[in-house]
C-alpha cells in the first residue's frame, strides 16, 4: 500500500507543479509547419498523379489507334483538369476541418 500512496502523492506533486508553472497545451509551430508541408505535398502528388495517368492512358490508347500524339494531349489535360479538381476538394476538406476546428474553440471560451 505504501507504494500507491507513493505513486499517487508524486502524480499529484506534478499535477500542482504544472498548475503552478502554468504550463500550456499548444501545438508547437513546427508541428503545424509539418502538417501544412504535408498538405502542400498531398496536392503536388494529386496533381502529378492526375498528369501522369492522363498520359498513360493517351498513350495506350495511341499505340492502340495509331493515332500518335491526339489522344495523349486530350487525356493529359483530361488529367489535369482531374488532378486540379482533386486538389480543389482536398482544399475545401481542409478548410471546412478548420473551420468546424474554430468554432469548437469558441464555444469553448464562451463557457
Amino acid at each position: 500500500m505504501d507504494d500507491r500512496d507513493t505513486k499517487d502523492r508524486l502524480r499529484d506533486l506534478e499535477a500542482r507543479i504544472a498548475a503552478a508553472k502554468g504550463v500550456p497545451k499548444v501545438k508547437h509551430h513546427s508541428e503545424e509547419h509539418y502538417s501544412q508541408a504535408q498538405l502542400a505535398w498531398r496536392m503536388v502528388i494529386e496533381l502529378v498523379a492526375g498528369l501522369g495517368i492522363g498520359f498513360g492512358i493517351g498513350y495506350g490508347l495511341d499505340a492502340l489507334f495509331g493515332t500518335r500524339p491526339i489522344l495523349m494531349v486530350v487525356f493529359i489535360f483530361l488529367g489535369l483538369a482531374a488532378g486540379i479538381n482533386v486538389m480543389m476538394r482536398t482544399a475545401k476538406e481542409v478548410q471546412v476541418k478548420q473551420a468546424s476546428g474554430r468554432d469548437v474553440g469558441d464555444e469553448e471560451d464562451d463557457d
